[in-house]
């Protein structure tokens, strides 16, 4: 079964650059990152290359003998596709393209592409469509050269109008249809936001597949779709939870990612609305990953962009079943030894005195591994935060209004 899965992946090579952003070290991780996004995309890398360049190259990214390498293998090993690691501009695109003579992507596509193979829902679908005409729009010169002619016949003598410019016309007007569409879907979805009343609402947050779907399922006793590949779940999922007898909303976002496209974030506004509208963030991250401080930086990043970054968070490191530290021998004097080399506990004390005991927490969503700490933690964060909205509720606080009273 998995020989015939691998006949269909189209054979695929990914680029990069190493400049003074980036060193050799820090190419790898994106490249090793690129060749997951490529797989979930249904692609099979064989090859990698990369250049060390003190900037791109503004008409082909990489220098002319690198291209002439690169469409020299193409040719010897009969290669689909060509990914390169960072956006390409139009003009970059359409230069690659035509003399490397394949299907040229970029890191911007190739995540458009993933989002349009997982977008199940219409607004999904409407959401990703969108990103798509925006990331297109600018490049259709380089992509319908053939049509770049003036049209003839009855009517249309004179300067008329070309095809790329009809081209672009109709794009322009897609675009704006699927702005007013997503605009209701907004103003909905705002609606039902707001008809959930007063309760307290938790959104799970974190890079792409670090486990926030097996946690909802686990926490929330849904059927979120869970799969080992980038950006399994698209559509936010709420659900009410009650912990002893607490009751909140707990909802499942988009995960993010490095160098996340700007197209994806004006898309998925509502999606990301779940999250600067929360109370309460649960930071999901997979200590497994060797990067995972690299994505933890990420995601503030776009917490900070989208005006997130200042609300109440909780730092679940998920995973700890396959964390597997890398291999230092006693007498091995010479490798210095890094965080990469740090124990779980190591890393324990490091995050616990970094972000607060009690902001902090290690666990295993599959295996439930110190769930029940995980459980009573939310539970005190969200009763602090109910408590403040709901300081009479005798119900769940029959302490709270005798201590108020002495």
């Amino acid at each position: 079964m998995l020989e015939k899965e691998k006949i269909n992946f189209e054979k695929t090579i990914i680029v990069g650059i190493v400049s003074k952003d980036q060193d050799e070290s820090k190419l790898n991780e994106y490249l090793d990152e690129l060749e997951f996004l490529t797989f979930t995309a249904g692609g099979q890398v064989i090859k990698r290359f990369w250049q060390k360049l003190e900037k791109p190259n503004p008409k082909t990214f990489l220098g002319t003998g690198k291209i002439e390498e690169i469409h020299r293998y193409i040719v010897e090993n009969e290669i689909s596709s060509v990914i390169f690691d960072d956006e390409l501009t139009p003009a970059q695109q359409k230069n690659i393209t035509k003399i490397l003579d394949c299907k040229v992507l970029d890191r911007t596509n190739l995540i458009l592409d993933i989002f349009a193979q997982r977008a199940e829902t219409s607004y999904a679908r409407t959401q990703v469509e969108l990103a798509q005409c925006q990331y297109l729009l600018p490049r259709l010169s380089g992509m319908w050269t053939h049509l770049e002619r003036q049209r003839g016949g009855i009517g249309m003598r004179g300067p008329g109008e070309t095809e790329i410019e009809t081209d672009r016309r109709i794009v322009r007007d897609r675009i704006a249809l699927l702005k007013e569409k997503i605009k209701t879907i907004d103003k909905q979805m705002g609606v039902q936001r707001g008809n959930r009343g007063a309760m307290v609402r938790v959104a799970l947050v974190g890079y792409t597949n670090v486990g926030k779907s097996t946690l909802m399922n686990a926490i929330g006793k849904s059927d979120v779709f869970v799969e080992n590949k980038l950006f399994a779940t698209l559509d936010t999922t709420v659900r009410k939870v009650v912990i002893r007898n607490l009751p909140f909303l707990l909802s499942d976002t988009v995960g993010f990612i490095r160098k996340l496209p700007t197209q994806l974030v004006e898309s998925f506004k509502s999606t990301l609305d779940e999250v600067r509208e929360a109370d309460l963030l649960l930071h999901v991250v997979d200590i497994s990953h060797t990067d995972f401080e690299d994505h933890i930086a990420a995601v503030n990043k776009i917490l900070v962009d989208i005006k997130s970054a200042d609300k109440p968070i909780i730092m679940v490191f998920n995973k700890i079943d396959a964390y597997k530290p890398a291999f230092l021998a006693e007498d091995d004097l010479m490798t210095e030894r890094t965080s990469k080399h740090h124990s779980l506990a190591e890393w324990k004390n490091t995050w616990m005195h970094k972000v607060g005991a009690d902001n902090a927490l290690f666990i295993s969503a599959t295996n439930k591994e110190n769930f029940e700490e995980f459980k009573e933690l939310i539970y005190e964060a969200v009763r602090e935060i109910h408590i403040t909205r709901f300081p009479y509720n005798k119900f769940l606080y029959p302490d709270y209004k005798d201590a108020a009273e002495e």
